[in-house]
């Protein structure tokens, strides 16, 4: 079965319509922070708890869902489609479209995207592989291989072990304090993020 999408604007023309909307937002809970559709909950795709999510809503209300470009957001329905739930949307585009079709968001504190952080990570690791190797031993060019062959891996899967250990580390979650909770009242217009 695959992936019913939406474009932001027919979701937000939908959302002014009155109708009861819900959407998750599957980034991480810093990533949810910088920026965030006005009201999106938001519901990391690595802690994503199909049962609990679905326990008590009415399964023929469609659940929304968006990321930052659309990826991961596609990985979550993916997960629904797979436990049998199938009312479920993904937001072409994700949150960026979201934003740059001038949609009302709400702005905090700015981050490194995951996939920036991932980026910097793969690369970080291929250079020191590389160096170590010319200079120390060439059993290090196996680094370099191996960060390659998972680049390979996560492209032809959609999936991205490196990206999912970075998910879960401190610099990209949030403090529960109340200050600075991961998650807005879906009726927040500013930043209550912090």
């Amino acid at each position: 079965m695959t992936v019913t999408t939406t474009s932001p604007k027919q979701l937000f023309d939908l959302s002014q319509s009155g109708k009861d909307i819900e959407l998750i937002d599957v980034r991480t809970p810093v990533e949810y922070r910088e920026v965030h559709v006005t009201f999106a909950r938001n519901v990391p795709l690595d802690q994503l708890d199909i049962a609990k999510l679905m326990a008590g809503r009415d399964p023929a209300q469609p659940l929304y869902v968006i990321c930052r470009s659309g990826s991961r957001g596609k990985q979550a329905c993916e997960k629904f489609l797979a436990t049998g739930i199938t009312n479920v949307v993904n937001v072409e585009g994700g949150t960026q479209a979201w934003d740059q079709a001038g949609l009302p968001v709400v702005r905090g504190k700015k981050a490194i995207s995951l996939e920036r952080q991932v980026r910097i990570a793969a690369g970080l690791l291929v250079l020191t592989g590389s160096l170590l190797g010319a200079f120390v031993s060439p059993y290090w060019i196996g680094l370099a291989a191996f960060v390659g062959a998972g680049l390979v891996f996560a492209g032809i899967t959609d999936t991205c072990g490196m990206g999912m250990l970075l998910a879960r580390m401190p610099w990209n979650q949030v403090s529960s304090t109340p200050s600075s909770s991961s998650t807005c009242p879906p009726s927040s217009t500013k930043s209550c993020c912090g």
